[in-house]
Order: structure tokens, then sequence, then C-alpha cells
């Protein structure tokens, strides 16, 4: 490709993107076209010839203006979604120019060292076992699948049958035990692994989501054969942390696979202040996590963390005789995630972590969390508001009026009003406002205009 064709789309698409960014802070954070409106400049029939590189640059970039929402806005407060960190921006342009598929170390040799660079890095950070190997995947979904993937492998080893061979048909059962607030995920990855949702046994949680360890001693004593326990570390309504400390005990005393689904909740261990939340998690078996949430890089960028590294490798390689593969001599990526080709993705995860360096992450978690507690607390000051949560991390439950028509109303108004963008849930049978502080970018102010913005619209509606 010669410069003349390349560098002027590549630039159009470097002033948009600046373009973008340098108005997030001021934005309506939600979308404001409709389906209709974007079909309409979107959809055409396939042309023959082709279009000119930069007009389709352009018009995509148009229809990003009222198209998507502003995720990475500082007042973005909807699913638990990190802005993007300009460095781990900066490293993923260099790696889709660089365009490596990261599956093999023959490939790229850059690509597989980094990689086992900040898969070291991680395990320093969050104080896991050293032994761990690190899968770096899509998002927290693939993360579960990998781990729990490996937990199978494992289980089924110690009883003297190899599932990747046998498969589960040939397979003992075995015992799937979640907590009664597991995320949809956990029971999506139970799904793609072959055993359903119907065999899961669902321990009791407490006000807060917290599994109940009591209930799942009671549980596992009546249990016999191979067992996997998934606990969790963030409640993804709440942000409350099981308490790991016991149940990785009751998890040892029955020989089970302790799998820990902490998308958000693991960052906490980077935070001296909030590790207390987490004690107990290095005792798992394996941990499931998400970068692109808290250390804030693009997406995709997941991690699965597997204590038993032999279990890992087993349930995820892939080897054919066209490929050049180092055996354990070099890291080869295939060996710990279920993908042949993919992105260099744990470039922008190394790019963020050295650039933060371990005071940056901390930092950046704590901020956050204040943030949490600063709108909670100014919220729960207007009449009529309720937080439903101890607030913890950088969840908050808010409930308007202990009504579940004026709360729906009171989130529908605030993401059409644009200054900030949250989403809805229902907690224990009842309607509440989510608010997810995850941006290393929202300040106090941003949290001050917010809350502004969401009183003034249930204040509005009180009026009606």
């Amino acid at each position: 490709m010669s410069r003349e064709t390349r560098d002027p789309v590549l630039e159009k698409a470097r002033s948009h993107a600046l373009a973008y960014l340098d108005g997030l802070a001021r934005r309506h954070v939600g979308v404001t076209l409709g389906r209709d409106a974007l079909l309409a400049q979107l959809r055409t029939p396939l042309p023959a010839q082709g279009e000119d590189a930069g007009s389709v640059i352009d018009l995509l970039a148009s229809q990003a203006e009222g198209g998507i929402t502003a995720c990475s806005s500082p007042r973005y407060f909807g699913f638990v979604i990190g802005g993007t960190y300009p460095v781990a921006l900066a490293a993923d342009w260099l790696v889709s120019s660089w365009d490596q598929n990261a599956g093999i170390h023959a490939i790229s040799p850059l690509s597989a060292i980094v990689e086992e660079v900040a898969a070291e890095w991680i395990l320093e950070l969050f104080d896991l076992p050293r032994e761990a190997s690190v899968g770096f995947v899509t998002g927290c979904q693939m993360a579960h699948f990998t781990c729990l993937a490996a937990a199978r492998h494992g289980v089924l080893r110690r009883v003297g049958c190899d599932v990747e061979v046998e498969g589960l048909a040939g397979s003992p059962r075995v015992n799937l035990v979640v907590a009664a607030e597991a995320h949809v995920t956990i029971d999506v990855a139970m799904r793609y692994l072959g055993f359903g949702t119907r065999a899961l046994l669902r321990v009791e949680s407490d006000d807060q989501g917290r599994m109940r360890a009591d209930k799942l001693r009671e549980l596992v004593s009546t249990l016999e054969g191979p067992t996997i326990i998934c606990a969790q570390t963030g409640n993804v309504n709440t942000g409350a942390c099981d308490p790991l400390r016991e149940i990785a005990a009751i998890a040892r005393e029955a020989g089970a696979w302790l799998h820990v689904d902490c998308a958000f909740g693991l960052w906490a261990r980077a935070s001296k202040s909030l590790a207390a939340l987490a004690d107990g998690i290095e005792l798992a078996d394996s941990w499931a996590t998400d970068a692109h949430k808290w250390l804030n890089v693009p997406y995709d960028s997941g991690l699965a963390i597997v204590r038993h590294s032999a279990d890992h490798r087993a349930a995820m390689t892939s080897s054919a005789a066209y490929l050049i593969q180092t055996q354990g001599v070099d890291r080869d990526s295939v060996d710990w995630v279920p993908e042949f080709s993919r992105r260099a993705r744990a470039i922008p995860v190394y790019a963020t972590l050295r650039a933060l360096g371990r005071l940056g992450v901390e930092d950046l978690i704590d901020r956050c969390c204040a943030r949490a507690r600063q709108m909670a607390d100014l919220l729960a000051a207007e009449k009529g508001v309720q937080i439903l949560n101890d607030v913890v991390l950088n969840q908050a439950l808010v409930r308007f009026g202990d009504d579940d028509a004026m709360t729906h109303a009171v989130v529908a108004g605030v993401q059409k009003e644009g200054t900030c963008w949250l989403s809805g849930t229902t907690w224990h049978g009842r309607a509440a406002m989510r608010i997810s502080v995850s941006n290393w970018a929202t300040s106090e102010q941003d949290a001050e205009m917010s809350v502004a913005a969401i009183i003034k619209v249930y204040r509005g509606l009180q009026r009606a």
C-alpha cells in the first residue's frame, strides 16, 4: 500500500478519534440516534466497485456522534466499564498497526514476551500464587470458560478420568456449587462446558449478596465425588465480597476446586485500604477478572488465572504438525486460551501497568471507590432517596420514593437528560438505579454534576 493511499485515511481516522476524545467531557453521554436513523445512513446495497476510503471513515464518525454511548465518559456509570487510559489506547493502536497473530511465539516473539511479563506483574499486583498461569482472553465470560475448563479437567483428573479424551459422557458426575446471586456468566460458562444449568447447586446469599459460608458447609457435607465451588468477589449489584477465607477452608476440606468470579473485585487487592475485602482470595484455585473494567484498557482484555498450570494447559492447548510450537520453552499463548488466532491483547495491559505502576493502580481503584461513596452520600441526603447497599467498592444501588415505577422513571429520565448514563437493576425484588464508578477520569466535579442531574430528574417527576 502506498503512502498516498494509506496516510490520508489514517490521518482522517486520527482526527476523528481525537475530536471524539476531546469532546467526551462535554457530550451527551447516551445515544441520540435510533435504529431507523442509523439504518437510513448505513444500510445500502453492497457496492460493486467500492467507495472512497476516507468517505467511509467520515460516515462512520458522523454516525458515532449519536449512535454510541460514550462509555469512556467520566460520567458513564452504567455497567462496570472503565474508560481508556491514553497509554492503553496508544498501545492498542500499535497492536492494530502491527497486526500480529499472538497465538504462538514463532509468529510474534514480542507479543509472547510482553504477555509473559504482564502475567508476572498481574500475579504480583494481586499477590496471587506466583506459579499460577495466566491466559489473556476476550472478557470475563471467556475467563470463566477457561478457568472452569481447567477446573473440570483438574477435578476429573484427580479421580482418574481424562475428560479431554473421554468427554463428559464418559466421566463421573461433577458437583457444581454456585452462589444464589452468581453472575450470569457463570451459568453461561457451565452451558458452554456441557454441564448445563439444571445441575447447579445454589447456596443462599445474605442481604448484601454474599454467599453464606454456613449454608455452603451444610450443602458440601452432603456431596460426594468431584466438586467445583464458584465464589464471588465484587457482587455485580452491591460490590459485596464473599467470605473467601471461610469458603476456601470448606473447599479444601472437601477436596473441591474453588473458582472465584472477581471481574472487578480482584482489583481491590491492589489497594491497601480495600485489600481486606478480598481476604483469602489467594487460597482459590482459579480467578476470572477483566482488565477493561478497572485497569481502563480497551476491549477486549479478560484474564483467566489458574493456580494449577498443568490443568490449565491440558484443558486449553492445541497442536498441529504445521505449527511451530516450543513445548514450554517459550510462551505459546494457544496453551492458555481457547483461540488460535487472536490480538496481542496483553500489550495494552503491559503498557498501562508500566505507565501507572503499583501506586498508580492503587490510586485509580481508591479514587473510583471514593466517587461512588460521594455519589451515594449526596443522593442519600435527598428526601425520598434510599441507598440499598453498603457501598464497599465502586457500586451503589439507589431507590427513589420506595417505588418501582418512580425508580424506573428516574433511570430513564437521567439517560434521556444526558449529563450522565447509568442503568437500572432489580435487587431483592425491588427496582433500583445501579451506579458503577470505574473510569480513571471521573472527578469530584463529575460526581457532583451527575448527582445534581439525577436529583433534578427525580424532583421533576415528583412535581409531574
